[in-house]
């Protein structure tokens, strides 16, 4: 058998090669396809927002009732909502202690009294003696000053069991106004001492509206100066005025508590969500830029929006910055200029230097198809699909 020749064979070893080698290079990678995308026109436009805070309703008085003495707590009758009056009782502690010292003090009052009245005897029997000249006149002052020593006496032992009798009757808790109670701080059984907070009282009468105002803001907000309060549950609106500014700062939020006084007849009830809106702090009307929440997106540690050359129809990144917010728009402090064309939709696929065309609606109403008139049949013709009247 004749082989084939060693040329014949380099050549299909060759071929072979760049077969396989075509087979395994990697395929070309498909062109970037060009986005459509939604632009807008920076331009000045006014600002509608106020700047606003959320507050909180709160009593003008709120007082804080406790035990003017110490002891086991036996009844508690009051509760958080319940109305009281002034004069009833909102909690009770042992009264036995007391009374018993009470007794003990009434004990003395008799002794004193019984101690002065015999010194007041022995002084009368002494004037006759002296009268008669069987005493001489330091005796008879003698007696006069024990008399005086009972008279003390007695009046520190009245004093005494007045003070037992005031003791014993501290252990009710009284409620000294009317007004709604706003926190009950004791359980039955719990011991207290004298001057522990019990119960809680927001007094009837005017009311307060609480917020805390950041310290940059703080020179805006004066005493006297007038806000309009929006109550969250019924969207009534209230006159206030600026009450007090806090002296100093809370010490966790580093904000400073502005009171305002409600004006008119009208009181949200406590506790109520209210939205409040200092006049002195109005920004309406100015004109700033605004871009859309759509438009923003993050880079690093800033923000940034895709900005479009109309010449090369090829976007460019540009870093922004975010002043506030107004309504359900950014308002941009710095970055951009008046006439510029920004991305406003679909940021989030593009690139730097992308090619992309403008998106516009291509839905146009479809015009309505005309109804061809149907001419009337002829008599005696039957039409197509129907049947000659019947004679």
């Amino acid at each position: 058998m004749k082989k084939p020749p060693l040329r014949s064979l380099s050549w299909s070893a060759i071929a072979l090669s760049a077969l396989l080698l075509a087979g395994c290079s990697r395929p070309q990678a498909p062109a970037e396809p060009v986005r459509a995308v939604k632009v807008i026109t920076v331009g000045a436009s006014s600002l509608q927002a106020m700047r606003e805070f959320s507050g909180e309703v709160k009593p003008r008085v709120e007082s804080r009732l406790g035990f003017r003495v110490g002891g086991k707590v036996t009844r508690r009758q009051a509760e958080v909502g319940q109305r009281v009056q002034a004069g009833q009782v909102l909690a009770q502690l042992d009264p036995q202690d007391y009374r018993l010292a009470a007794d003990a003090a009434r004990a003395g009052v008799a002794a004193a009294a019984t101690n002065r009245d015999l010194a007041a005897a022995d002084y009368k029997r002494y004037i006759t003696l002296r009268e008669q000249n069987f005493i001489s006149g330091a005796e008879l002052e003698r007696r006069e000053t024990a008399l005086k020593a009972a008279q003390a006496q007695l009046e520190q032992a009245q004093a005494q069991l007045s003070s037992q009798g005031n003791q014993t009757r501290y252990t009710d808790l009284i409620a000294d106004v009317s007004g709604v109670v706003t926190a009950v701080e004791v359980e039955p059984g719990q011991v207290v001492s004298a001057g522990t907070p019990i119960v809680r009282i927001a007094q009837d009468g005017p009311r307060d509206v609480v917020f805390s105002v950041p310290e940059d803001k703080m020179a805006a907000v004066l005493p006297g100066s007038v806000v309009q309060v929006k109550v969250w549950a019924g969207n009534a609106i209230l006159p206030g005025r600026v009450r007090e500014v806090g002296a100093s700062a809370d010490p966790v939020t580093r904000t400073y508590p502005v009171k305002v006084a409600l004006e008119g007849a009208v009181q949200p009830p406590l506790g109520a969500t209210v939205t409040v809106t200092p006049q002195s702090m109005g920004q309406a009307g100015l004109q700033v830029i605004k871009l859309p929440t759509s438009a923003l997106r993050q880079e690093g540690q800033g923000t940034a929006v895709w900005v479009l050359d109309k010449a090369t129809m090829t976007v460019r990144s540009q870093i922004v910055q975010v002043a506030t917010a107004d309504g359900n728009e950014a308002v941009i402090a710095s970055g951009l200029q008046p006439g510029m064309l920004v991305v406003s939709a679909g940021v989030h696929v593009l690139s730097p230097g992308q090619k992309v065309t403008i998106w516009q609606d291509k839905t146009a109403a479809v015009p309505p198809l005309a109804v061809q008139p149907q001419p009337l049949p002829k008599p005696g013709v039957a039409q197509a699909g129907t049947l000659p009247a019947s004679r």
